[in-house]
């Protein structure tokens, strides 16, 4: 019924695709004469060699992807990262806990942020920027990645960019996936490029200015620093601000821009709400604590400014605690993280678009009630909404809200408090980082039972692949012949 040779043949040549990525971070280290080369090689020498021998022994498989292999392959190829990646923290001893390690690189793999480390002074630099790194390549996503290159070796990737888009995919812009995945990149690679140039023109140091431009573009929110961007100058939080806010457009829209397309800018729904929200929740916020004293004018706009757009596009970097002041700002800043970015950009959550759909046919709803014969539709973008999307939507919103509330139980069950709970289910399930209670935006994960490790880890991966993609797996149809 399903190819296993193809899906494992695929899953070898990613393990290899990672494995090299994983080099990258070897000249870091010996630059910086970090104690990390050794992991780093023993790391890449794993996957790689892990990655041709499953490659090897499958090679002689179809080249025909199906559309039920694309979701096997993408489900097990994120799980699989996560393991591999988390060797560069076994081998080098920043931690000895298999669980923590996975968390650390499945946080990373997925751009959720969370971390378990308490105090990254001691970490190796080399250490430091393979997880910017896991960020980077999570962000746009090495399946993505992988469409530029499989077809080079006869195999379609249609199926694979279904399985990690699934939903309401971002605009296609060529009609070549494997064309598509390489403007994608582009567009990623000269926004973080650029981003890179400007902080080391600010004042960041080179190697931060490399790791936060790969997080900020991955919408990640791994820092370098302990108190995250609290540590740098207003400049820098500027710069950092706005290209949160870029890396929460869809990156379709970044490449039509490039085309000189702005007609498929200025008529986007979604893009006019996400800026118009983000830029009053801001100012809201900014209010507020101006108000409370905590701040001063400036700062007070900056960091309200700031943390609305780290919390919306889920990237998850701080400049202050959002939870130290009124019940009524923690409570709000719990409702965007449910927010999420642009579809097709590399912000997680339920994304603006899903929510506009969601809002518009519930008051719609009302005056069909009223006009019970009468044709009224959803738009969006002047189009009409076919019924099978709006129901896909509010699929996605229930499976959504049920795996928060069942997951959060669970989370009670292992040790944490109702408000810890449901800070890192909410964090974890919409690739956040930081959440309230003890998980809040100056605390980490570390204290999180083992349990309740696994179970985030396994929420962040199912909230990257956008509810569907892991779940049909669990459906009996699904392995119905």
């Amino acid at each position: 019924m399903f190819n296993f040779r193809l899906i494992g043949n695929i899953l070898g040549l990613l393990l290899v695709i990672y494995g090299v990525l994983m080099l990258t971070t070897l000249s870091v280290s010996i630059f910086y004469n970090c104690s990390s080369v050794k992991a780093i090689l023993a790391s890449s020498g794993v996957t790689c060699i892990t990655g041709l021998l499953l490659w090897f022994f499958t090679r002689n498989s179809s080249s025909e992807i199906t559309k039920r292999e694309g979701y096997i392959i993408v489900t097990l190829c994120w799980f699989a990262m996560g393991v591999f990646g988390a060797l560069p923290f076994l081998f080098s001893g920043v931690t000895t806990s298999l669980t923590d390690a996975f968390f650390e690189s499945v946080s990373g793999l997925t751009t959720t942020g969370s971390t378990i480390f308490t105090d990254l002074s001691v970490i190796p630099k080399g250490i430091l920027f393979w997880r910017s790194m896991t960020q980077w390549v999570g962000g746009m996503g090495i399946i993505l990645l992988s469409l530029a290159i499989l077809p080079l070796l006869g195999i379609g990737g249609m199926q694979l960019f279904v399985a990690e888009v699934p939903g309401l995919s971002p605009d296609k812009i060529h009609p070549r996936v494997k064309e598509m995945a390489k403007r994608l990149w582009g567009v990623y690679v000269l926004l973080t490029g650029l981003e890179m140039l400007l902080l080391w023109i600010a004042g960041m140091s080179p190697f931060d200015a490399v790791c936060h431009a790969m997080t900020t573009m991955a919408t990640g929110g791994f820092s370098t620093q302990n108190d995250s961007i609290a540590s740098f100058g207003p400049v820098i939080q500027y710069i950092i601000t706005a290209f949160m806010f870029l890396a929460g457009i869809s990156f379709s829209l970044h490449y039509f821009l490039l085309s000189g397309k702005f007609k498929k800018l200025l008529g986007n729904d979604e893009l006019k709400m996400y800026a118009f929200g983000s830029i009053l929740t801001g100012l809201a916020v900014a209010a507020t604590i101006y108000i409370s004293g905590a701040f001063g004018f400036e700062e007070s706009f900056r960091n309200g400014l700031f943390m609305v757009v780290s919390i919306i596009t889920t990237t998850g970097y701080v400049t202050f605690d959002y939870t130290a002041g009124t019940y009524g700002l923690t409570f709000l800043f719990l409702l965007l993280m449910f927010v999420g970015g642009c579809s097709g950009s590399t912000a997680g959550g339920i994304k603006v678009v899903r929510i506009m759909i969601l809002f518009k046919n519930t008051f719609l709803e009302l005056k069909r009630m009223v006009h019970p014969n009468a044709v009224i539709p959803v738009r969006l973008n002047n189009q009409s909404i076919p019924e099978k999307i709006i129901l896909a939507v509010v699929a996605f919103a229930i499976y959504y809200f049920t795996i928060f509330v069942v997951s959060t139980l669970i989370m009670t069950m292992v040790g944490l408090d109702i408000l810890s709970a449901v800070g890192a289910v909410a964090s974890s399930l919409g690739n956040i980082g930081p959440g309230i209670g003890s998980v809040g935006p100056m605390n980490t994960f570390a204290d999180i039972p083992l349990v309740g490790k696994w179970v985030l880890s396994i929420l962040m991966v199912i909230g990257r692949l956008e509810i569907f993609t892991v779940l049909i797996l669990l459906s009996r149809s699904f392995w119905k012949k």
